[in-house]
């Protein structure tokens, strides 16, 4: 190890970088209680938390990338007679 990661700007350069991490992954983890607790009040309202979570992940995808994946899971679901056969 060199000397100026031993006792110098180096070393002050990595504790801020593991600090800045660290605070962000305190930050994550708060933020993902918070969003716990939103499922949590939804489903205590009486939604259903799996199509909630479903809705967010489709409203991520740009429309033509979720009407391929629809397209492709319409396609499955008709060969293995999952599907209206008037579709």
């Amino acid at each position: 190890m060199n000397e100026s990661v031993a006792g110098g700007t180096t070393a002050d350069q990595l504790r801020s970088i593991i600090e800045r991490i660290e605070n962000l992954e305190e930050e994550k983890a708060n933020l993902s209680a918070d969003i716990r607790e939103i499922y949590a009040e939804a489903k205590g309202n009486g939604f259903d938390v799996k199509a909630l979570r479903t809705i967010i992940r489709l409203r991520k995808k740009d429309d033509h990338e979720r009407m391929e994946e629809e397209a492709v899971l319409a396609t499955y679901m008709h060969a293995l007679g999952m599907a209206d056969p008037s579709e």
